[in-house]
């Protein structure tokens, strides 16, 4: 199989699409979920959290990494959804299935889209407002 059809191949940006979800799916894991938790006043909760999964402690000190790879992860899975020249086949059941799986895709991506950004906005931004507010 050449570089182009495997590009075409619609099982290959499922598996980018999956892929994008888990990488967006660790900035809610890092950053986001122990920032509202504590906002919450479930600060022993954050704390459990850290004991019972160490690697979060990892992934937080490490988040402008895991920020940077999903991000990058994201860009790729947009321009495999956009980019010219995919066709489904022509026989009509496997055409369902290729439209099945590209709207699969678009779920996914705006899915992991959404988490992006929340993860970015509880580690980047809500901290320096509350601060800012004094709250």
């Amino acid at each position: 199989m050449s570089d182009a059809n495997s590009l075409n191949n619609p099982g290959h940006s499922i598996k980018v699409s999956w892929l994008t979800l888990f990488a967006s799916s660790g900035t809610l894991i890092c950053c986001a979920l122990p920032i509202i938790l504590v906002t919450l006043g479930m600060g022993a909760t954050v704390a459990a959290l850290t004991s019972a999964l160490p690697f979060l402690i990892v992934l937080s000190k490490h988040k402008i990494w895991v920020f940077a790879f999903s991000g990058v992860m994201l860009i790729i899975a947009g321009w495999y959804m956009r980019r010219e020249g995919q066709s489904c086949p022509s026989d009509p059941e496997l055409a369902r299935l290729c439209a099945a799986s590209r709207k699969w895709n678009q779920r996914i991506y705006w899915t992991s889209i959404v988490i992006w950004v929340i993860g970015f906005l509880a580690a980047y931004v809500a901290l320096p407002v509350r601060m800012a507010l004094g709250i």
